[in-house]
């Protein structure tokens, strides 16, 4: 196919199906962080030691200095809200049964971007503490999606810790 800024006579849209066949790796540093949630239900961080900095989610080279992350570090499961935001609309564009709240939690000198499973008698502020639950072992795969959202089993992603001692408490 000829790009139409080049070639006039060439088609504006493509009509028929093209076959794209790739694999996503997630790298050295992406398999390893993976790798122990799968694993381990652990957040892990590298460690650049000339800049003191902790890449969550892991990367294998620091961006500020550009040298080599020299040391894994367990960032543990409680985080900050730094941002959110109320989602009322899907992925297709539909209207959700119900908002969704996604958030930035820091975890180390980065963070995850994640929904939070909050009840409807929960809010969420800047600056509040969140914590991660991590799916059963057996279910877990190593993506990003073993940090469970099923609310309807008590399970939550991201718990607000004022809410964990109700929660201790069903």
């Amino acid at each position: 196919m000829a790009n139409p800024e080049l070639n006039k006579s060439a088609p504006a849209t493509w009509q028929d199906e093209m076959p794209v066949t790739n694999r996503y790796t997630f790298g050295i540093a992406g398999e390893r962080f993976f790798r122990a949630i799968k694993d381990e239900a652990k957040i892990l961080g590298a460690r650049c030691e000339k800049c003191d900095r902790i890449y969550v989610p892991a990367a294998s080279f620091c961006e500020r200095c550009l040298g080599a992350t020299s040391e894994w570090v367990d960032v543990g499961i409680v985080g900050e809200i730094v941002t959110f935001t109320e989602v009322h609309v899907g992925y297709d564009g539909s209207a959700l049964d119900s908002p969704e709240i996604v958030a930035f939690v820091r975890f180390g000198d980065g963070g995850l971007i994640h929904r939070l499973a909050l009840s409807d008698q929960q809010s969420v502020e800047i600056g509040q503490q969140a914590r991660i639950v991590f799916k059963p072992v057996e279910q877990r795969e190593g993506t990003i999606q073993d940090i469970s959202h099923e609310p309807s089993q008590k399970i939550v992603i991201f718990m607000p810790s004022s809410i964990e001692s109700l929660l201790k408490k069903l």
